[in-house]
């Protein structure tokens, strides 16, 4: 459990946690594969939240699922990339947070993941939780521990 005095100080930066979703890059389940492969090298990302017609998550794509289905026995084909679309090859399975989310679940989780997409109960994208935010919110409690709180070692 984490201590209240670290608690309450990284919850001080909580309105810069989410990155809302209107500015976060994403593709649409039903666009082309090809559009994602491209839109993925534009943004430089590795992974990318998708999303369906009415803004409800769906999923994710990666660089990785995308060039293995570019991967034939022989050589590269972009072939794939036209014919198929980012609902064939998605991650269905993904760890997903709500707002307002539990701090600790939260920081326990983004050990394993850069972000985390944030839904809502409806199951709309409502933005990402990055790592970076995190540790940026970490940095300052680290920072900023002993103006709010004395802390004293234990004999």
């Amino acid at each position: 459990m984490i201590s209240d005095a670290f608690s309450n100080l990284l919850l001080e930066n909580k309105e810069h946690f989410l990155i809302p979703g209107e500015v976060v890059a994403s593709v649409q389940a039903s666009n082309s594969l090809e559009h994602a492969f491209i839109l993925l090298t534009t943004v430089k990302y590795s992974s990318i939240p998708v999303l369906d017609n009415h803004s409800k998550f769906k999923g994710m794509l990666t660089m990785p699922l995308i060039t293995e289905t570019m991967l034939g026995l022989n050589n590269l084909s972009f072939e794939n990339l036209r014919k198929l679309t980012v609902a064939d090859v998605m991650q269905t399975d993904v760890v997903t947070i709500k707002d307002p989310y539990n701090i600790e679940e939260t920081l326990h989780l983004l050990v394993d993941h850069p972000y985390l997409p944030v839904v809502s109960d409806a199951g709309e994208f409502t933005g990402i939780v990055t790592r970076r935010e995190m540790m940026k919110s970490f940095n300052r409690v680290v920072h900023n521990i002993d103006k709010e709180y004395q802390i004293t070692p234990r004999n």
